[in-house]
């Protein structure tokens, strides 16, 4: 496991294939390399603008895949 800090409240942990962004000390994106090629997800939580243009900034706007916010804590439980 690897934490990458990207800019200030903004970091990217990378486990394996699969990188998590986490906008202050929430997770709110995340890419995971399948056997169809890189999906992009994104939770469908509205928390602040500053949180949005981290998303923006980090992943393309094109073929995102929403999920509730439970979703990435759940995938961060699995991790541990």
């Amino acid at each position: 496991m690897n934490l990458t800090p990207i800019k200030q409240n903004m970091n990217e942990i990378k486990i394996g294939a699969m990188r998590i962004l986490f906008s202050y000390k929430t997770p709110v994106a995340a890419t995971l390399l399948t056997q169809e090629g890189m999906e992009y997800h994104v939770t469908d939580k509205k928390w602040s603008n500053t949180t949005t243009r981290h998303i923006n900034s980090w992943m393309p706007k094109e073929d995102r895949i929403e999920h509730p916010q439970e979703w990435f804590d759940a995938l961060l439980s699995e991790v541990k």
